[in-house]
């Protein structure tokens, strides 16, 4: 069952270990078949040199395991309540790389200090509030994905596919895994950049609205220009 798509979340996974995104196993990938409305996931706790497409977790989106014989990652419930509610998406990566885990750890989003950030993310990436006592002693993990959620009430999950859990660390997303973990990859250097700019500026200024929306668009927008048709 979902060959193919077991393969790409297999490969994703190891591509996180690829790019220094993970150690150990600190991380984990998803991708999700909008048809059957199953979601592959990495095992718990699986070195990413051990994975192999078997070895991959089916589930639908109640939390069911449909195929596999191993534990899904414990972050499950929180991709698939992100699968639930941003219905166009079809990859999760979930990291705990260095740069973005800081800004998440000091409960800060990242300000847009530049084109290359302005390229792939429409204004600061955004950092949820802490969960609550009751949130974390009861269905953390869903509740993690709630808290994502909610902080996206009023922004496009489709122009902003990235967000850091507060004291937790970095959740990207994309059209299937392989985008997901790119957008995984970029976050992290954005986050090592607008760190480094601040300690360099001594402020948070962003960059300014129309060269935001210059660089966003020119890849995004309805008239994009950027790379081959």
């Amino acid at each position: 069952m979902l060959s193919k798509l077991k393969k790409e979340v297999m490969l994703a996974n190891q591509e996180l270990q690829a790019k220094n995104l993970v150690i150990y196993t600190w991380g984990n990938v998803s991708a999700i078949d909008r048809q059957r409305s199953l979601v592959v996931i990495k095992p718990s706790g699986v070195a990413y040199e051990d994975l192999t497409p078997e070895k991959m977790v089916v589930l639908d989106l109640d939390g069911r395991i449909v195929e596999g014989d191993l534990r899904p990652s414990s972050d499950t419930p929180t991709h698939l309540e992100l699968y639930r509610q941003f219905k166009d998406i079809g990859g999760i990566v979930h990291t705990h790389s260095t740069w973005a885990t800081v800004w998440a750890q000091a409960g800060r989003g990242i300000p847009c200090r530049g084109t290359t950030h302005a390229d792939y993310f429409y204004g600061e990436i955004p950092c949820t509030r802490p969960l609550k006592p009751a949130e974390v002693e009861e269905s953390y993990e869903l509740n993690t994905g709630k808290v994502i959620v909610e902080r996206f009430s009023d922004l496009n999950y489709q122009q902003m596919p990235a967000v850091l859990v507060a004291e937790h660390g970095p959740f990207t997303w994309g059209v299937d895994a392989a985008d997901a973990v790119y957008n995984s990859v970029v976050l992290e250097q954005v986050a090592q950049m607008a760190y480094l700019t601040k300690q360099l500026s001594g402020n948070d200024r962003p960059v300014p609205q129309y060269l935001l929306d210059k660089h966003y668009l020119r890849k995004h927008g309805p008239g994009a220009y950027y790379g081959q048709k």
